[in-house]
């Protein structure tokens, strides 16, 4: 797991790539690799990459970064891990690939398989992954991003050049990119807690899209495509039982478990005592020699939306004999580490839980650890989410024959009901304009709600814009490709096309490298993507029962208490901080960007603050504090 940076120069003999600029954007990267840097410029000045090291699979010299292959022709920075890459490595030998620089390093084998079977050897990898990679003889760059785009990958193009970085802090080192807000992207940071892909934030800067690679020829000419949909893998597996799925599930889980072991580091698990984590622990501890290190945050004092997750994890950590970690937070160390979130993060990450996610990933590194299993994704597979079950309800509703016109009478009578109506008021209003009611797993604000909000240069600038637009691609490529297209399925898919690659994972690879740690996630092996995406919808939601099969997948493995618990999300007190001085810091600070900046309109932000929305005032504080940092600074 590591840090990139690098440059290319369409035209190196009037703009070479500038060698200070490249160390720069190295250096803001540092914290994702302390255990070592690399810098290769090339003799004509037309590409340089740079690579900060954090050593996790070979911690020999040899492994360094940037590599190149054998013969020079391929140059490579490259940011995650191929968990498989003994096996691909015998399978290049058996080709002819029998000259190695290195004992066991995955990098070494993402270049010779490059050079065996080009771009289509990613589909031979099995981890998580972000590259670029300059081919001299062909004069052609490549960056590449994972399936599940569990590690970023962003870049600015130029008329003479392009830039590309594991973080856009790394780009923003370059004094000629403007930090400007992209409006565009602004509008549908507020109904989605972040910017969809391939937008982001900044005017100029993109990111590469989760399953994407990008070609850059030396002349500038770009091309973009997908190598990789969930839905291409998914094989119906309707003849099956409930039972033999089960035991699939759990075949598949440890496997993947198995193959996220692969390091030649301290390992941890990130344990907070539901059933996703205690998976984890509990496969994970099989066959090893000691005890497994576990890692918990909670809070100091009680909480009504927010239950005390603790006592469940201490029970899991002792039923495998796991070294126990854990630590209570306060108000205060949200507050105090807020700048340093926002730095952090880039681009507003809406998600109050990165602060959580930040402290148990430093409570980590403290205790010895380089990598740590983590629990994303299997809510998204499993149907683990509550708020699913009403959609999914809803959804049936919206298909009884009721005339759109009724709908849309519906939703004006609803308007005038007042605030307490406003969801369904928003869930109405989409089944009356024919789309899905299901905009995906976190939403900020419907669309009625986000144009009271903007400011009324944006309103009129935006009136013809929905963010359905983003949805609806995918949308169509969904029921094109999907052999069951079931609102569950459709609710998977579209969450593992924006929710998880831009904002879930994003917040624990933005939380976890900030300390020097590697982040891995299991259950988005995307063998039990595509296993879970061909389980028929009947046989996940047995008996309304949430996360049905994964728990009867695992039901001998782990406590009853822990089996048997009710769904609690790892979430944060905000709405009780807020009455606090959260809610002091969010007032005094909206109230400052309200006035020095044009995006919102401050009578709505404020009847918003007074009605003690601390959820929906703390996605604006967000954006506002990034402005002041990134933007206005």
């Amino acid at each position: 797991m590591c840090g990139l940076a690098g440059i290319l120069s369409f035209v190196p003999d009037r703009q070479p790539v500038d060698s200070r600029l490249l160390l720069d954007m190295g250096e803001a990267v540092a914290h994702r690799g302390p255990d070592g840097e690399g810098l290769w410029l090339a003799e004509d000045g037309r590409i340089g990459l740079a690579h900060r090291r954090l050593a996790i699979i070979d911690l020999s010299a040899a492994a360094a970064q940037p590599m190149a292959s054998r013969d020079g022709r391929f140059r490579i920075v490259y940011n995650g891990e191929i968990y498989n890459h003994r096996e691909i490595r015998r399978e290049l030998e058996a080709r002819g690939h029998t000259q190695w620089r290195t004992d066991h390093c995955d990098t070494e084998v993402i270049l010779n398989a490059f050079a065996e079977w080009g771009i289509a050897c990613l589909h031979r990898f099995r981890g998580m992954f972000a590259f670029a990679l300059w081919d001299v003889a062909e004069r052609q760059l490549w960056l590449v991003r994972d399936r599940l785009g569990i590690k970023p990958l962003y870049y600015a193009p130029g008329e003479h050049g392009i830039a590309f970085a594991s973080e856009i802090k790394a780009l923003l080192r370059d004094p000629s990119l403007p930090r400007a807000v992209d409006e565009e992207a602004f509008f549908h940071f507020l109904s989605f807690l972040t910017a969809p892909a391939p937008r982001t934030l900044f005017k100029g800067v993109r990111k590469l899209p989760a399953a994407h690679w990008l070609r850059i020829s030396a002349d500038g000419a770009m091309r973009e495509e997908r190598w990789w949909d969930p839905l291409d893998e998914a094989q119906a597996a309707t003849e099956e039982t409930d039972a033999a799925l089960a035991e699939r599930l759990l075949a598949l889980l440890r496997e993947s478990i198995r193959y996220h072991k692969v390091a030649d580091v301290g390992q941890g698990v990130f344990l907070s005592g539901g059933i996703d984590s205690s998976t984890n622990l509990r496969l994970f501890a099989e066959g090893e020699s000691g005890p497994v290190r576990s890692f918990s945050i909670g809070y100091a004092g009680a909480h009504t939306s927010v239950a005390d997750e603790l006592p469940f994890a201490r029970l899991m950590a002792e039923s495998v004999g796991a070294e126990h970690h854990e630590l209570r937070l306060t108000q205060a160390d949200l507050l105090d580490f807020l700048p340093r979130l926002v730095e952090l993060q880039d681009e507003p990450i809406a998600d109050p839980v990165c602060v959580p996610v930040h402290f148990v990933a430093k409570l980590a590194r403290e205790n010895g650890v380089k990598a740590c299993q983590v629990g994303e994704g299997a809510d998204e597979l499993f149907w683990g989410y509550p708020g699913w079950k009403t959609v999914d309800r809803l959804q049936r509703l919206n298909a009884l024959p009721v005339p759109a016109g009724l709908k849309r009478m519906g939703v004006g009578i609803l308007e005038g009901v007042g605030h307490g109506a406003r969801s369904y008021t928003e869930l109405l209003r989409r089944a009356a304009a024919g789309q899905s009611i299901f905009w995906g797993g976190a939403e900020a604000f419907g669309e009625t709600m986000k144009r009271r909000l903007l400011s009324p240069r944006l309103r009129r600038e935006f009136q013809e814009l929905s963010s359905w637009d983003v949805l609806a691609p995918l949308h169509r490529r969904f029921h094109e490709r999907a052999a069951e297209p079931s609102m569950l399925n459709w609710m998977t898919y579209l969450d593992l096309n924006l929710r998880l690659p831009e904002l879930l994972l994003m917040r624990v690879d933005k939380m976890t490298m900030a300390v020097g740690l590697e982040a891995r996630v299991p259950y988005l092996d995307h063998e039990i993507v595509a296993f879970a995406l061909g389980v028929p919808s009947a046989a996940k939601t047995r008996n309304g029962e949430l996360k049905y099969l994964l728990k009867r997948a695992v039901a001998s493995l782990l406590p009853p208490k822990i089996l048997n618990r009710p769904k609690q999300g790892f979430g944060v007190p905000v709405r009780e901080w807020f009455y606090g001085k959260l809610g002091q810091e969010t007032r005094a600070t909206l109230d400052r960007f309200c006035r020095d900046t044009d995006f919102l309109d401050r009578a709505e932000v404020e009847a918003l603050l007074g009605e003690g929305r601390g959820a929906q005032s703390w996605y604006l504080l967000n954006f506002a504090l990034w402005w002041e940092s990134y933007v206005a600074a």
